[in-house]
C-alpha cells in the first residue's frame, strides 16, 4: 500500500495554483515539494501546512492505494 497525492495535484490544478505558489503559501520547502511530487513521505506537520494554505482536510489531498 502507498500514498497518493494526486488529489492534492487536482486542487492545485482547480484553484490555478502551481507548486511553487504552494510552497510559498504554506511555508514549507521546496525538498517537502519534491517528496510529494514522488509520492514519498512527508511528515504530518508538512500535510497539515498544506492543509491550512489550501483550507481543505487531510483526506482532500491524498489517499491510499494498494500496490
Amino acid at each position: 500500500m502507498h500514498i497518493s497525492y494526486n488529489k492534492l495535484w487536482k486542487m492545485l490544478i482547480d484553484k490555478g495554483m502551481t507548486k511553487m505558489d504552494l510552497k510559498d503559501a504554506a511555508g514549507i520547502s521546496a525538498s517537502s515539494i519534491a517528496k510529494l511530487g514522488k509520492g514519498g513521505n512527508v511528515t504530518t506537520g508538512i500535510l497539515l501546512k498544506v492543509c491550512e494554505a489550501l483550507q481543505c482536510h487531510v483526506e482532500d489531498i491524498l489517499e491510499t492505494k494498494d500496490d
